[in-house]
């Protein structure tokens, strides 16, 4: 018979085996835990020390070139566009979550799982499965990002040599159309020449109207040699330049883009500037990149239509500001319906500024899988894939700078018989204004006076054309202009005065 405890003293609340099994319990978790701060760390202090020494040693070499790469990266952001080391990125990512995932099981059967109570394994099994799947889940996760980065810039960009700049600026002609897969280089819906400053990123957006007619075209070029006197072929447009080329591609021998080229060589043309690269926008695939970052707003200033009348989904964008996704910010950019070409080109305009001013970084890192796979569909170009980062720099640059517009459009230009002196003068004017300086009048020329503002009307001089005294003549009886349809959109202005962004030093403003 045991012994009667003596009154008033307390039964034993754990016994030895109690306590030595909490010990076990405590140990196998502190083995795992030890494993995810420091890798090898648990073989170490269980006896395996030469596994644990190759495990401690390859995640300080991993550290240490981890903190070295963020390091590098943030001096020069080049790093991460280099499709080599982003292979090499993304085994290793692959490999060091395999060996962690081996080091957790390991760990766990070091703890010796089998000498616990059930209550104790079933715990330390839930704990080393969360720990080892969050950490491989996310190191796989990650080289999987990788990946998609990698064969975004595999599939979107090309392999070419880089172009040199042109008097310190990058002009990159930006083209939009329906194009899809395996149809790049069709008639491109819209045209504009972002000419980019090498240093600062300062921006000018250059617009070209599709159906200017009779203009020049590079010199020495296949199309200054076919069109010596200007694009004068009947019923065709600039926008026509790229079906026109592919009809005659035996002109282009050795060219992959043939109607590219010839877009190029007129815009030159058009605008005195060397085109450095080229993009083209597939405007379906624009649509998944506004919705892959979250939409983009605008302030929509005129009712816009959504789609075609006898459509069961037409609508109305009603006036406001409005945060639009991606179907919708292409119709206000697109949309013809009581509108012009225009008016148009100001809305596009708009669209530019907005995403360039909205999208952060932070937005672009969360959703990059998504950017990365509507990009792909987006945008075919020839910009080397060495040269990405340093777009990426010069649009970081850019990023909360003024952005000035200029579109060769009425009343300034005649579309149908332009003026390129006068279209020449006018983008050095506006890229030296961008700069800072004071445009270059050529000699024997007289710098023209400042043109009056918008919706005002030069003063006459005294006296007739001849400088002959009229001052008996009567005066003419005022006349008041009708007033132009409202079809503005997302710029201020109208057809007859001018859409302020298409003519703008700062494009944000007057959107």
């Amino acid at each position: 018979m045991p012994p009667v405890p003596p009154p008033g003293s307390a039964q034993p609340r754990f016994t030895t085996l109690d306590r030595a099994q909490r010990v076990r319990f405590r140990r196998a978790v502190t083995l795992m835990l030890m494993t995810l701060v420091l890798p090898g760390s648990a073989q170490l202090v269980s006896g395996r020390r030469r596994v644990g020494r190759i495990a401690l040693w390859t995640w300080l070499v991993l550290l240490s070139g981890g903190l070295l790469t963020i390091v590098t990266a943030y001096f020069w952001h080049d790093l991460v566009f280099k499709t080599g080391f982003l292979q090499f990125l993304r085994l290793s990512l692959t490999l060091l979550a395999v060996g962690w995932a081996y080091l957790f099981v390991d760990a766990w059967r070091l703890g010796q799982p089998l000498t616990l109570q059930r209550q104790h394994r079933l715990a330390v099994v839930g704990v080393n499965g969360f720990l080892c799947f969050s950490v491989a889940g996310a190191l796989l996760f990650g080289a999987h990002v990788v990946g998609v980065q990698r064969d975004f810039l595999i599939t979107t960009f090309g392999d070419g040599s880089a172009a040199d700049d042109s008097h310190g600026r990058y002009n990159v002609l930006l083209m939009g159309g329906d194009s899809g897969a395996g149809r790049w280089g069709l008639r491109p819906d819209s045209m504009t020449v972002a000419s980019i400053d090498a240093e600062t990123g300062k921006t000018v957006l250059i617009s070209l109207p599709r159906n200017m007619q009779n203009f020049p075209f590079a010199e020495g070029s296949v199309m200054a040699e076919q069109f010596p006197d200007g694009f004068d072929e009947e019923g065709m447009y600039l926008n026509g330049l790229a079906t026109w080329a592919l009809d005659h591609a035996e002109l282009f021998k050795g060219s992959k883009n043939p109607g590219v080229d010839a877009t190029i060589q007129g815009v030159e043309g058009i605008t005195g500037l060397d085109i450095s690269y080229w993009a083209m926008v597939n405007l379906e695939g624009f649509k998944d990149l506004v919705d892959a970052v979250g939409g983009v707003e605008l302030n929509v200033r005129q009712p816009i239509p959504v789609g075609l009348p006898h459509e069961k989904t037409f609508h109305y964008i009603e006036p406001g500001v409005r945060t639009l996704g991606g179907h919708d910010t292409l119709w206000f950019a697109r949309a013809r319906e009581g509108s012009d070409d225009y008016s148009r080109m100001a809305r596009q305009k708009c669209v530019m500024s907005a995403m360039l001013q909205q999208v952060s970084p932070q937005t672009a890192l969360a959703n990059f899988q998504k950017i990365a796979e509507a990009g792909s569909a987006m945008v075919s170009t020839n910009v080397p894939r060495g040269e990405v980062g340093r777009f990426v720099d010069l649009a970081l640059k850019a990023k909360g700078q003024k952005i000035a517009t200029l579109s060769l459009v009425p009343p300034m230009i005649n579309t149908a018989n332009p003026d390129i002196e006068l279209v020449h003068a006018k983008v050095a004017a506006a890229i030296a204004k961008a700069e800072g300086r004071k445009p270059e009048v050529p000699a024997g020329t007289v710098e023209a006076a400042p043109e009056p503002e918008t919706g005002t009307t030069p003063e006459a001089p005294a006296g007739g054309a001849d400088g002959s005294d009229e001052s008996a003549a009567p005066p003419a009886a005022p006349t008041t202009p009708e007033a132009p349809p409202a079809v503005t959109g997302g710029s201020l202005g109208s057809l007859s005065t001018g859409y302020a962004a298409n003519q703008s030093e700062d494009l944000g403003a007057v959107c």
